[in-house]
């Protein structure tokens, strides 16, 4: 635990003697020789939970180097069923990572655009032409306990001879980018698959035999897409609510970490199946079908998929990741919606989307439904953790690349009208935080 250190320089002056000056110095050079020795040995460095301030950020920053205590930490063993990081002030269990703000971080990012081989284009803003930096130096900062910053060392070393999948959209691969960048700092993956469409994918760490894989599956159930690469149907999607998505269900025995999400294509334009029957849709004018909503598909959805992982009997880690906000602006992303701001919001000064706020009721719903339904199955080996980035996540406006997805969107026309991203995330940026809550959950996880 880090404490709070203080002297009193108003002491009055007091005359000693020779030898008690002697014992006075031995002292003091001990305590500092005591302090600087924890300094050294400690996993990171803490900041100060008090409001942001202004940084003073270079205006070309280099970007070849990291920081140099990061690159040289040797690898440390660390045990997932205990708690592994003693300076940390609570356990996981006894206080709240996901209520907080965003504080001023001048560390910066573990890792940055040129040392990431893993970053693609349309998540590459600095690389694009983004001209602000400050989205860069942030942290987040849980309201009652510190959350220390995502150490690769330890996190490869606990993984020797694991696999990890990250099954979703394209906001889990979002995320599994963001792990490999930082990851990437100790050793570089070998990418050994990807899907035809280079959604899926499979990475291997081989100094550790860890393996790491992302599953595009966006519904997570059986669905018929008629949507190519920039998102243009050509049909209504076919949902098929009684049936999961084998693509993921079939390799689920191959993990022993899992982690799960799902949503926003639940918004889009879908007929619903069950028993291979139509049943209604959402979003179908003139289909002369019965309008159920997203709500109603996404409820099911979930009901299954939390069937299938309790009643399984392969048991590995899960963590169920709640719902990504978006912060357009002005619009959508097909009608002109803008996501310009560069600085986080503070709690109380954006309220969460109706649609949001409504998929992430059903998704607590139904998390507590499955949690209480499996209390007795910890003998079983159960671990199902909710990972509740919803919140922290819509605090971060300034985190995604807008209309920086392009490459120097404006280098020809300054006010040229260009489609802006306002859900997926930089890299680096605010998603890298996910990874220091997964760890954090590991770590702490009795």
């Amino acid at each position: 635990m880090v404490k709070e250190m203080r002297s009193d320089s108003n002491s009055d002056p007091f005359p000693f003697t020779k030898h008690y000056h002697i014992f006075i110095k031995f002292a003091v050079s001990f305590l500092v020789f005591g302090l600087a020795f924890r300094l050294l040995s400690s996993d990171s460095i803490w900041f100060s939970s008090s409001p942001a301030v202004q940084l003073q950020i270079p205006a070309q920053p280099d970007y070849t180097t990291l920081n140099a205590a990061n690159q040289t930490q040797p690898p440390v063993s660390f045990d997932p069923d205990f708690p592994a990081n003693q300076t940390q002030t609570q356990l996981t269990s006894e206080c709240d990572l996901f209520t907080g703000d965003w504080v001023a971080d001048p560390s910066g990012p573990f890792y940055t655009n040129r040392t990431c081989p893993e970053i693609e284009g349309h998540q590459n803003c600095m690389k694009n032409g983004r001209p602000d930096l400050d989205y860069l130096y942030w942290r987040w900062n849980p309201l009652d306990c510190d959350l220390p910053r995502f150490n690769p060392y330890k996190f490869l070393e606990n993984m020797r001879d694991k696999s990890w999948a990250f099954i979703g959209d394209s906001i889990s691969r979002n995320h599994v980018q963001s792990l490999l960048c930082i990851l990437s700092q100790v050793e570089e993956a070998n990418e050994v698959y990807h899907d035809e469409e280079y959604r899926s994918k499979i990475w291997r760490f081989p100094a550790h035999n860890f393996t790491l894989s992302v599953i595009w599956t966006p519904f997570l159930i059986k669905a018929d897409i008629f949507e190519d690469m920039n998102g243009v149907s050509s049909s209504e999607i076919q949902l098929h609510l009684d049936q999961l998505d084998p693509k993921w269900t079939d390799q689920y025995k191959n993990y022993d970490y899992v982690v799960i999400a799902g949503g926003k294509w639940f918004l889009k334009t879908a007929i619903y199946y069950e028993n291979n029957t139509i049943i209604g849709c959402h979003y179908c004018p003139g289909k002369n079908l019965t309008e159920l909503g997203f709500d109603y598909a996404y409820r099911r959805a979930l009901r299954l998929i939390f069937d299938f992982i309790t009643l399984a009997d392969h048991r590995p880690f899960i963590f169920f990741r709640t719902t990504t906000p978006d912060h357009f602006e002005n619009g959508e992303w097909f009608s002109g919606g803008t996501c310009n701001r560069t600085l986080p919001f503070k709690e109380g000064e954006v309220d969460i989307r109706d649609v949001d706020a409504s998929m992430r009721d059903i998704e607590l719903e139904e998390f507590e439904r499955a949690t209480a339904a499996t209390l007795g199955g910890a003998d079983k080996g159960m671990i199902l953790k909710l990972l509740d980035t919803t919140r922290l996540s819509l605090l971060r406006p300034d985190g995604h690349p807008g209309p920086y997805r392009q490459f120097e969107p404006f280098a020809k026309d300054k006010n040229a009208q260009v489609q802006n991203d306002c859900l997926h995330w930089c890299l680096p940026g605010p998603i890298d935080t996910w990874n220091d809550l997964v760890m954090e959950m590991i770590a702490n996880h009795r």
